[in-house]
């Protein structure tokens, strides 16, 4: 296993869960603005590492594995808290789109690489923008206060539902892109 920057921040973002779903659970006011907080070094650390891999020629087959599996297991957690927190039919159908079509597609290029066809199912342009726009969903749901008067669920709840309309479009782009003749 190779040791590098990026590998340490994947890592770091894995061991991040832990706190993140502690401090979730904190009951004091503070709590929900660090939970978010940490959820948003997450993200950043996400886009660090593979950003740093690639300039730094650090790619390798170790992170190109465990990078999707610490970004995947951030957000199920996410998702999980917020369901718990704000129980809506709607949120945990969101919820269940976008952690489905995570396994589905974790499964689809698990299974494109074993028949040698891996770059068929490579991230796409689409993909990153579905990922942004759930990251500052996840954020916005996470912080919980309004900043002045101003309540951040109702845009974190458009941009989460823009996300899972995203997720559903990616995920039939790499269906099709895999099973294309």
């Amino acid at each position: 296993m190779p040791v590098n920057l990026p590998i340490v921040l994947t890592w770091l973002r894995i061991g991040l869960i832990p706190v993140f779903v502690g401090v979730f659970y904190i009951p004091w006011y503070w709590a929900p603005p660090l939970s978010a907080s940490l959820f948003a070094l997450a993200a950043v650390t996400d886009w660090a590492d593979g950003y740093l891999a690639r300039k730094w020629d650090q790619t390798s087959r170790f992170g190109a594995f465990l990078d999707p599996v610490a970004d995947k297991l951030m957000v199920a957690a996410a998702l999980i808290l917020l369901i718990q927190q704000y129980a809506t039919a709607w949120l945990t159908l969101a919820a269940i789109i976008i952690i489905g079509r995570e396994i589905t597609i974790s499964a689809l290029r698990e299974w494109m690489a074993e028949v040698g066809q891996r770059g068929k199912v490579a991230v796409a342009a689409l993909g990153k923008i579905k990922t942004t726009t759930q990251m500052l969903a996840l954020i916005l749901l996470l912080y919980q206060h309004p900043i002045s008067s101003f309540d951040l669920r109702l845009p974190g709840l458009i941009l989460l539902y823009i996300s899972v309309v995203l997720t559903v479009v990616s995920m039939f782009q790499y269906l099709a892109a895999a099973f294309e003749s």
